[in-house]
């Protein structure tokens, strides 16, 4: 306690902004508040950090920030002048501070000598992966905190590649900001002379030009029809301008915007939770689309790396799930390929673990291998380039069950912008054939069979949290399970020992890298897996079922769920 109290003095007498010093007089007396926020540094994982807002060592402020950008700028000078002079291209979201964090990142960067480019305006956070590339810089920043609520904001480091930052090249960035005596002291160059000396340079034109060239290669078929009506949100964020365009350079003539929520504005004041994942925050776009007769609704979160994806049906609209459009996207994409005589011999699909295995048994039946990753889309990023180097598979599509999808490798990171596009288009394909997306989709389960699958989490907040949390997952660990809903155990997958234990004892090796996730997979071919989220307080738990029928596989995925609940 003694080094919180410390912290929090320092604090205290600093000259900080005036709506920081005003949260610390506020909690001068309240030692549970002042603990919170100064126990640690925000931790910094393996895609950087985030937080909320506020004052404090443990919350996203501009004194965090250049903790972190100092960190970024001595890994960058360590590898040379060459490297510097490439520099670190910077993107931001609309939430609060993001451009001023932003700004202080570039400030910082510029004082230790590092080329900086900084977007004008507010884009996607797939934007700023492309933009990394083009610019053929060092590294790429951007400013989100993605999908999370609004008193939320984050610090995420890409490589040359475009792709998130290796876990090693983190180590050292984490191993530099650690050897900072005081947060106060790091040197910062105002931005008007960075200016003077061509040290920063604002983008935006250029980049948005090449991206959206880029995007037109996604077209896979022109027989469609271009005037089925589309509504699309962009729920206050970064995914306005970028999929407006796009739709519009694709040919689509019917799309209309939900004005409310075109709004760049970093309270999110339309929703209380900004993800396309919720229900809720479709509300608006529902409306829109009961006023055009849309057929499809799409919607990005905040930094537009996420797309949901809701169609209408005779009871209303209906939103599919990360697993469904994913399965969706892919059949699509292989069936254009396949008549176009265009699907390469080793092609690939990639995954996460917790996706569900509908999209591997599509994949299978075109003669495309699949390949899990771990979740995060960092990995699927690392295959792509581990392919592009070796030559031995050809990336096909790569997804994530929480709504996170790439069509083509341009971008190393899940692409908001490319999916909706390619969504609409398949949309109006299939609206020539008088179906829609759910059509394809009931098609696709009378063919492969009902998958279903669900989520749970459970939120483990502080200090305590964290120890319970972790407690949780280690009994699990040291109490084994032979049976969940009345289906034999067959294999436990431990990632974090990078073994498979197999029912009779057998053990195999799990050629992943080592994460806190376990997975139990059962003789029916349901599974459950048990993962902490790396970005959030809380521990995520999956469950897959598949059955002849979807009333089966509904039941069996309740069963599931009643099962673990009761075990946990």
């Amino acid at each position: 306690m003694r080094k919180v109290e410390d912290h929090y003095r320092q604090w205290i007498k600093e000259t900080v902004p005036s709506h920081l010093k005003k949260e610390l007089l506020a909690i001068v007396n309240d030692a549970t508040q002042i603990e919170d926020r100064f126990y640690q540094y925000l931790q910094f994982g393996t895609a950087g950090m985030r937080g909320v807002l506020g004052a404090g060592t443990n919350r996203m402020n501009i004194y965090t920030i250049r903790r972190a950008a100092y960190g970024l700028a001595q890994y960058i000078t360590e590898n040379g002048e060459v490297a510097k002079r490439r520099g670190v291209v910077i993107a931001y979201d609309t939430r609060h501070f993001s451009k001023d964090f932003a700004i202080e990142t570039a400030q910082v960067l510029g004082a230790l000598g590092v080329k900086v480019f900084v977007f004008r305006d507010a884009r996607p956070t797939p934007e700023l992966s492309f933009a990394v590339r083009y610019l053929n810089a060092f590294a790429g920043v951007v400013i989100t905190a993605s999908h999370n609520p609004k008193q939320y904001n984050g610090f995420k480091v890409y490589g040359e590649d475009g792709a998130q930052l290796t876990p090693s090249a983190i180590q050292t960035i984490v191993e530099k900001f650690d050897d900072i005596q005081n947060i106060f002291d790091i040197p910062t160059t105002p931005w008007h002379i960075l200016e003077q000396h061509r040290t920063v340079e604002w983008v935006l034109l250029n980049i948005d030009q090449a991206y959206q060239e880029k995007l037109l290669a996604l077209k896979q078929r022109t027989n469609i029809d271009f005037s089925i009506p589309i509504v699309y949100s962009p729920l206050h964020g970064a995914g306005l301008i970028p999929v407006q365009q796009g739709l519009q350079a694709f040919g689509f003539t019917n799309v209309h915007i939900v004005e409310q929520q075109a709004v760049q504005d970093g309270d999110f004041p339309t929703v209380s939770y900004p993800n396309p994942e919720e229900a809720a925050a479709f509300m608006y776009a529902i409306q829109k689309g009961n006023e055009t007769d849309a057929q499809i609704l799409l919607a990005t979160d905040p930094d537009a790396d996420r797309l949901g994806v809701a169609v209408i049906t005779k009871q209303g609209y209906q939103l599919l799930t990360g697993n469904q459009l994913g399965a969706l996207i892919l059949q699509y994409l292989l069936e254009a390929k396949k008549e176009k005589n265009a699907l390469p011999e080793n092609g690939v699909l990639l995954k996460t673990i917790v996706t569900s295995e509908l999209g591997a048994v599509i994949a299978q039946q075109y003669g495309v291998e699949t390949v899990n990753t771990l979740t995060g889309f960092k990995y699927i990023a690392e295959k792509i380039a581990e392919y592009d180097k070796s030559e031995e598979k050809i990336f096909l599509f790569g997804y994530e069950e929480s709504y996170g999808y790439l069509v083509q490798s341009f971008v190393r990171d899940k692409d908001a912008v490319q999916v909706a596009l390619v969504v609409a288009e398949m949309a109006a394909y299939y609206a020539t054939k008088q179906q829609t997306l759910l059509n394809v989709l009931d098609s696709l389960f009378n063919k492969y069979g009902y998958y279903q699958e669900a989520l749970q989490s459970q939120i483990f907040e502080g200090i305590s949290g964290q120890k319970e949390m972790q407690a949780l997952l280690q009994n699990f660990r040291e109490n084994r399970i032979f049976d969940i809903a009345g289906q034999k155990v067959m294999v436990i997958e431990d990632y974090l020992t990078q073994q498979a234990i197999h029912q009779g004892g057998l053990i195999s090796s799990i050629r992943l890298p080592k994460e806190n996730v376990l997975k139990f997979i059962l003789e029916d071919q349901s599974w459950i897996a048990i993962r902490p989220s790396g970005t959030e307080p809380k521990c995520k738990f999956y469950f897959g079922t598949v059955a002849r029928t979807k009333e089966q596989a509904q039941q069996k995925l309740k069963q599931l769920q009643i099962s673990f609940i009761t075990n946990k």
